[in-house]
Formats: C-alpha cells, structure tokens, sequence
C-alpha cells in the first residue's frame, strides 16, 4: 500500500504541483486582472476534476469493489471474485483476493468432504454413539444408537442429556466420566419390543489442546451375542458334565460293589460286568460325538470332497439299519435314485444319514413306520427321512439341533442316545452349505428334509 501512495499516485501529485506553480506564475505576470483570474481558476477546476475523476476511477472505485469482495469471503461467500485491471497494483490486487478465495473454497470443500466422511463412519458404526458437551447438551447421536432406542435425531441433539436418556446407566456413566476424568464402563439390559439386548456403555471424557474436559462421548456395544454365547458354553459344560456323570457313576457303583462283595455269584458278576460295558460304551459314543463336533466347529476344518453314486453310499449304511428298524416291527421303505451322482464328503453324508434313521427308529412306536428317500430337486440332492414316530412340539423344533436337547429325554437315554447326534447333522449340512427343513405334528410323526448342493 506504500509503494501505491508513493509511485502510483507521484504524476497525479505533480501535476497538481506544477498547475499550481503555473496557475501562480500567471497571477503574478498579470498583476491581478479579474478576466485572467477567471480564468485560471477554471482551469484549475477542470484540472482537479479531471484528476478527481482519474484518482476514483483508478484507485478509489477499485479498492472500494476489493472492500467488498473480502467482506463477502469473511461470510462465508467463497465464490465470489474481483477482477480489476485499472492499474497494474490493482491487478495485482485482484488477484491476490481471487486466489485467497479459491484456497479458502477449497478448504471449505476440504472440511465439508471430511465432515461428511466423518457423519458417515459415525453414522455407519456398528455401536451406538452420544456425544455431549461440557454443560451436559447433546450434540451427536448415531444411527445405530437410533436403532437401539427409537426416536429421531432431532429428539436427542440439542436437549440435556438427563431429560432425553431415560436409562439410570445413562446419568451414571455420565455424572462418573465428568467426575473422575477418566473412562467409565456399565453394562445394562434393555427392551427392544419383544427383544431383550445386553449393552456395554463406556464413557469417555474430551479434552481440549489445555487438558480441560470440554465434554464425553458414550459409546454402546451390544452384547447380546456374547451374552448368548457365554450362556451356550456354561450349559454345554453343565450337559457334559451331567451326561459324564451318569455313565461314570454306574461304572464307579458296580465296580466297588464287585470289589467288595467278590465275584461268587457268576449270574450278578456277570449282569453287574454287562452293566459296566454298556455304560462305558455310552461313554465312549459321548465322547466320540464331541469329538466330531469338536472337528466340525475347527475354522480349519475342510471336507473330504468325492465324486460317487448314491446307490453305492445306501448299500453302505441302509442294510444295518433296515435290521434294526426291522427288528422293532417298523415298515422300513426305501426310495432312492441310485445313479445319482453326488459330490461330498461320504463318510459325513453317511453319518448323517445313520443319526436321521437311528433317531426316526429310536422314535418310532411298534408296527409304526420310517421311509427313507434319496434323489434331487432342482439344484439340490434331496434327503428325505420321514416317521410316524412321537412328533416334535412345533415351539420344540428350532431347539432340536441344540446340543443335549432331547424331544423324549427317558426314552433316549434309555436307549444310550447321547443328545448331540442332530447337532452333528446339522453341522456337516452347513459345511456343505446345505439347509435343512423339519415337520413335525405330536403323535403322527416327524419329517425331516436335507438339501445338499449338488
């Protein structure tokens, strides 16, 4: 701005000069004729209106118009522009103001990408998400956290935190993170509609560049899964650990009571030693099935992959089991495709396929009947295992692929069944990424549907 005083206003200024000097020449060469003053005084009027008009239109107007368009920017008006080329430190003004308002837009544009990238991570988390300033006032509240709760957004942002968060877990997180400075976790239940989550809360303190707590955020796990998960393992352990018991118990019992009596009398001997086998042979089938099931649920396990006919895989497994159903007075009827080719793990349909009829035979009265049928539907090879057995309760049926649980417990247990082989079918079906279908009515039977890509 001191070199535009200076140089660029230098010729306006000597021409003034030098029009006064010769304005005053000439009053004094003329000693003081009024028509000569006239004159003079008009010419110097028309000189600096001329040089008025000049200044203005070069530096006064411009600098006037660049006022404005920086005023424009400091609101927020990025795209605006002035463009001058009155003089060449006008031009160079111009652009300087241009170019700050293309780097002020461009942050702008910056800040606004990074703000909604920023809404959409947010937004997109898989936790639930508050966000509270120091004086207790919502500021952000995330999609997921909608969803756990209901609402809109416009229902929490901007309101206190105690007035819009009906969960005491909510205060308390809260009143402990501003308290003590440091992260607080809570855990609570909550009721969605029908459904029960278990949620973790923690609460985070913010601080600002001076270490001062400028607010908290809270975030929300659900936990529900894990909670499912924890209660799977504790009632897996607590199952085993029944169905251990018994046949281990019967064991220790008859062994210490020949132990102590002696083996005399050849008839108890005997039935006590039958006892003692048929229970370690339960044993061995419980822990035989929780292998398997172990070896299913391994992220490394992989399928033994083959190609074969289905007849070949029924002369294998139905002869046994035709006995057995047989044997029981069932009307045992087979269907099957036997040039159906399959490709899966063998032994795995085959064991499948034994579990399906032990149980359809197991569950099935006298004179009663098992059908047994193999071929495919569309893109699927079709395994059909149908009874006229106890049937399932229908509120039964989505538990029955649980490990241990038993639609007649006496009568399985009874019959050395160890409750775990329908969770083994299930498994393998998933392997293969199959799907399975099961109808039941009580007291007229049970069908069961395997599908198994072909």
């Amino acid at each position: 701005m001191k070199d535009l005083f200076s140089k660029a206003l230098l010729p306006y200024v000597l021409v003034i000069i030098l029009s006064l000097l010769a304005t005053g020449l000439i009053i004094w060469q003329s000693e003081g004729h009024p028509f000569v003053l006239i004159v003079l005084l008009l010419i110097d009027m028309v000189v600096f209106l001329s040089m008025f008009s000049l200044l203005f239109n070069k530096y006064v107007k411009p600098i006037h118009k660049a006022t404005y368009t920086i005023s424009q920017i400091v609101k927020g008006n990025y795209n605006v522009r002035f463009h001058s080329s009155a003089s060449k430190e006008i031009e160079a003004l111009s652009l300087k103001i241009n170019s700050l308002a293309r780097n002020m837009s461009e942050i702008s544009m910056q800040e606004q990408r990074h703000s909604e990238q920023l809404s959409t991570i947010i937004d997109n988390m898989q936790s639930g998400l508050v966000l509270i300033d120091e004086k207790g006032y919502i500021h952000v509240v995330n999609r997921k956290f909608i969803s756990m709760f209901g609402k809109t957004v416009k229902d929490y942002k901007g309101y206190l935190y105690y007035d819009v968060l009906e969960e005491e877990k909510f205060h308390d997180t809260v009143q402990k993170t501003f308290l003590y400075e440091r992260n607080i976790k809570e855990s609570f239940t909550h009721r969605s509609g029908l459904n029960k989550l278990h949620l973790e809360i923690i609460g985070a303190p913010i601080f600002n560049e001076r270490s001062m707590l400028k607010g908290a955020v809270l975030v929300l796990y659900d936990i529900t899964e894990l909670k499912k998960l924890e209660k799977t393992r504790k009632d897996f352990v607590a199952n085993v650990s029944h169905e251990l018991r018994t046949p281990i118990t019967s064991i220790k019992g008859f062994s210490e009571t020949l132990l102590e009596s002696g083996m005399n009398d050849q008839d108890t001997t005997k039935e006590f030693l039958t006892i003692i086998q048929n229970e370690s042979h339960r044993l061995q089938l419980l822990i035989e099935d929780l292998l398997s099931l172990s070896r299913l649920e391994r992220e490394d396990f992989r399928l033994v992959l083959n190609k074969f006919k289905a007849g070949e895989l029924i002369d294998e497994v139905l002869p046994a089991l035709k006995h057995n159903a047989e044997q029981k007075g069932l009307k045992f009827s087979v269907d099957i495709d036997s040039q159906l080719m399959m490709k899966a793990d063998k032994e795995r349909i085959k064991q499948v396929i034994i579990n399906l009829l032990d149980n359809a035979i197991l569950y099935t009265a006298e004179n009663g009947s098992v059908e047994f049928y193999l071929g495919h539907v569309e893109d699927y090879i079709h395994i059909k295992v149908a009874d006229t057995g106890i049937g399932i309760e229908q509120k039964a049926i989505p538990r029955i692929f649980e490990r241990f649980y038993r639609v007649d417990k006496a009568r399985s247990r009874n019959t050395g069944g160890t409750g775990l082989g329908l969770a083994i079918v299930k498994h393998i079906v998933e392997v293969h990424d199959g799907k399975i279908d099961v109808e039941s009515e009580i007291n007229k039977g049970t069908t069961i549907h395997i599908y198994l890509p072909k």
